[in-house]
């Protein structure tokens, strides 16, 4: 596969949410990892242990993350505003990293401004933030098997 993607995530809130997308990332390929503002102490239902395998990245704040982003990345939002372009009808870039908001909260303006694209999960209602990115990731992967 050409390329590489990472998933990051805006001040998660649960340690079960970090564990869980993160152990999808894992097995859905992810070349990095990334925390803003993590608000919990430990990841207890991440029992592949994703980051001795994968990358991970902590940020103070979402200034440093954009401040690190590899060459030719581009920041993607996963994100429920009237302006999403839906997932289904995406095709990603060779080089990405998905940005996800807490479970308590949005993004923001500020995030979705610096993102190149803002994708919109399909739902009714908000998503889990581990079940999301996990969608994100099985998309993206399911449309390179297809290319």
């Amino acid at each position: 596969m050409r390329g590489y993607f990472g998933i990051a995530v805006i001040n998660m809130k649960t340690e079960v949410n970090y564990g869980t997308l993160f152990r999808s990332a894992n097995c859905f390929g992810a070349d990095f990892l990334a925390l803003v503002g993590r608000r919990f102490k430990k990841q207890s239902s991440d029992t592949m242990r994703s980051e001795r395998h994968i990358p991970l990245f902590e940020f103070v704040n979402i200034e440093a993350l954009f401040g690190t982003l590899p060459f030719g990345c581009q920041p993607i939002a996963i994100e429920i505003t009237e302006t999403a372009r839906f997932l289904q009808d995406y095709h990603h870039p060779d080089r990405a990293m998905y940005i996800l908001g807490p479970e308590d909260g949005s993004l923001g303006d500020s995030v979705l401004k610096r993102c190149v694209s803002v994708l919109r999960i399909p739902t009714s209602h908000c998503l889990n933030v581990a079940v999301a990115g996990s969608i994100v990731m099985y998309d993206r992967i399911s449309k390179e098997a297809q290319a």
